[in-house]
């Protein structure tokens, strides 16, 4: 089933008296339980993009239809509503509250969807568990590594069942071995889990741990191959 479907979206931003396409035309789909990269470099839409799939920007024209609803149809509440039960987002910077405890951070979502207390928590040391880190549910972040930071914030995204979970450069802060215990994460909620996955990275090593790369160059996709066939083509550039 397609989760995610993209047709002819541009997004258009003024400067001054020249207008520059973040976005120029873009038309992709995502089925149910892919595990897909986002790549570019700076400045080449990969961010838009993402902020568009996450319900946080609209384009200037075109569609976006997420699990078969209309996104920019709706209004603010509803896009709200949207956020809360249909994506997980995981961000480079943690995005984590420094004088609150682990599971208080992962049980924070669900407050807004009028969970009782009991619940939440029962679910927050559900998803700690699942990424590995119930022995610190007490724990601030000040007394985590940036990799446990992470897999809280991943643990976050995993709490209200979403069916997408959005990574935008979630090994940005992190050192080579960090980036490859978080990428693995990653692979068990997507192989394990049945969660679909897009992330944005401008670093191929990353890239390689998902199923799918479509690249973006100057806001348009310039690729969209499955891994092998990205693989033979990164290996015959280099």
């Amino acid at each position: 089933m397609t989760l995610i479907d993209v047709k002819n979206a541009i997004k258009i931003y003024q400067m001054g008296e020249e207008k520059f396409y973040a976005l120029n035309d873009v038309s992709f789909s995502i089925e149910e339980g892919e595990f897909v990269a986002i790549m570019g470099a700076s400045g080449s839409g990969k961010s838009t993009c993402m902020n568009m799939l996450g319900t946080l920007d609209k384009p200037t024209s075109g569609q976006y239809h997420l699990d078969g609803i209309d996104v920019f149809s709706l209004n603010s509440n509803q896009l709200s509503d949207i956020r809360n039960n249909k994506i997980g987002f995981v961000f480079q910077g943690f995005n984590l509250i420094s004088r609150t405890s682990a599971l208080d951070n992962v049980a924070m979502p669900m407050i807004y969807k009028g969970i009782p207390e009991k619940e939440r928590y029962e679910r927050a040391r559900k998803a700690l568990k699942i990424v590995g880190l119930e022995a610190k549910e007490s724990n601030m972040p000040s007394q985590m590594s940036g990799g446990q930071q992470q897999r809280v914030a991943i643990a976050r995204a995993l709490v209200n069942d979403a069916p997408l979970i959005l990574a935008d450069e979630p090994t940005g802060n992190l050192d080579t071995k960090t980036s490859i215990d978080v990428m693995e994460f990653f692979v068990n909620l997507n192989e394990k889990y049945g969660k679909t996955v897009v992330l944005v990275t401008h670093e191929p090593d990353i890239a390689q741990y998902t199923k799918r790369i479509l690249k973006f160059k100057d806001g348009k996709i310039i690729s969209d191959l499955q891994k092998n066939e990205w693989l033979k083509t990164r290996n015959r550039e280099t």
